[in-house]
């Protein structure tokens, strides 16, 4: 079976989750036998186009090959180079002949790209992974509303146009409908979280295309407990991330200057490994250096890391935290955290509250409240034992054998399924894909 692997980016150049996840996959496929893996990602955004192709390799595995974008659309998920997508892009699709096409996102390639595989490759099976909401949302995908950040709860042309109101319910109605008829050219759907199954079927995609599949972890070495001084806490606690507005640094950041000095003492501390702040907003920058400065030395901030790095950084702290204010999905720090043994206090929304158990495994408090965090982290430093009650029930997290065994048994199912006779069932027409 030859497997291609598509994403919007790299790890070598962006660590994001789905770009994480996507080469993951790929790596674990390529040491399966009888499969053939190659990865296509879209090139670094600061990267020039060459003269004669937006194909390259920028020196990465024999298998691996970038595809410069232009013209990105982000409204209707959009690639204005449709040029590219029907020469070099269709060339590569015959040269490779994958028996499966895996799209891990279509940001900066178009939903088009989607459709240009069929017209390809008609035989192949095409499968995507959500890693957000982003066909649903127009807030970045985020289901957050653009008032004050409120969590948003349903979808609907109406709903979006109260957030955007430029667009109007009847472009927004256009919007979604394009997207679907695009999305729908594929066979399959894979998700790494029930909840997000749940939102893409109330906006309209069939439920018994999607499965869940957990992100698969790559091998690194267990980071092992932090060494305590004779009577210490377990008092240092971590974030692990990319630095924006959605991911609730403000909140964590609240929560630890209110916590009093005398439940604090002087050997708690917050590590926050992030990176991405430069690319963010002005006002987030001057809001995340007040908090920071306001900490003082209850914070330290140590910029971006690389995802081979972490098992270190890991054996710096105790705890994880994960103070997003959306929905999440399936955050891999979360599986990285039961890994190292490293318990999440974690918003009790989405995909956070899917993957923690509270009480069990890790904590939950009340998303967004910098209040509820407070006491959750007053409950770490000082109930001495239940570091280690959620520490010894941490679930070991799917490993890349695993991953790929359940993406196979997938693909098998679509091809298996393309190959069988059609059945001679009526069937509503659906607007030709654009």
């Amino acid at each position: 079976m030859r497997v291609l692997i598509i994403s919007h980016g790299h790890p070598a150049f962006s660590i994001g989750g789905a770009e994480v996840a996507s080469h993951n996959l790929f790596r674990a496929l390529g040491e399966t036998d009888g499969v053939d893996a190659f990865y296509l990602a879209r090139s670094p955004a600061a990267l020039p186009r060459h003269a004669d192709t937006p194909l390259m390799s920028l020196r990465q595995g024999e298998r691996e090959t970038f595809l410069h974008t232009e013209a990105w659309d982000p409204f209707w998920l959009s690639n204005g180079g449709l040029g590219d997508l029907q020469s070099a892009f269709s060339d590569y699709l015959r040269h490779v002949q994958p028996d499966v096409v895996h799209f891990h996102h279509v940001i900066g390639l178009g939903v088009e790209a989607v459709v240009q595989v069929r017209r390809v490759l008609p035989e192949a099976a095409i499968v995507i992974t959500f890693h957000e909401y982003l066909s649903i949302c127009l807030n970045h995908g985020q289901m957050v509303k653009t008032s004050r950040n409120a969590l948003c709860r349903q979808a609907s042309p109406a709903e979006c146009a109260g957030c955007f109101p430029n667009h109007g319910p009847g472009l927004i109605f256009q919007r979604e409908a394009f997207l679907k008829d695009h999305l729908l050219t594929a066979d399959a759907f894979v998700s790494p979280s029930h909840f997000l199954i749940d939102r893409y079927a109330a906006w309209g995609l069939p439920r018994d295309r999607f499965t869940m599949i957990e992100n698969g972890l790559a091998p690194q070495t267990v980071a092992a407990p932090r060494k305590l001084a004779a009577k210490g806490r377990r008092a240092r606690f971590g974030f692990f991330g990319q630095l924006s507005e959605f991911k609730g640094l403000h909140v964590l950041l609240e929560a630890v200057a209110s916590i009093d000095d005398d439940v604090w003492g002087n050997d708690a501390t917050l590590y926050i490994f992030g990176g991405n702040l430069e690319n963010q907003p002005p006002a987030f920058r001057e809001r995340f250096d007040r908090l920071i400065e306001r900490a003082g030395r209850r914070a330290r901030f140590f910029g971006s890391y690389r995802s081979e790095e972490l098992p270190r950084l890991m054996e710096q702290v105790d705890w994880l935290i994960m103070p997003s204010i959306w929905w999440e999905n399936s955050p891999v720090v979360i599986q990285e955290a039961f890994f190292h043994g490293r318990p999440p206090i974690v918003g009790d929304i989405g995909g956070m509250a899917e993957k923690v158990r509270h009480g069990v495994d890790g904590l939950h408090f009340r998303a967004g409240s910098p209040e509820d965090l407070a006491d959750r982290l007053t409950d770490a430093l000082t109930d001495a034992g239940l570091w280690k009650r959620l520490h010894d029930n941490a679930p070991k997290p799917l490993d890349l054998v695993g991953f790929a065994d359940r993406h196979l048994a997938v693909y098998r199912e679509v091809i298996t399924g393309r190959h069988a006779p059609a059945k001679r069932v009526a069937r509503s027409p659906r607007r030709k894909a654009a």
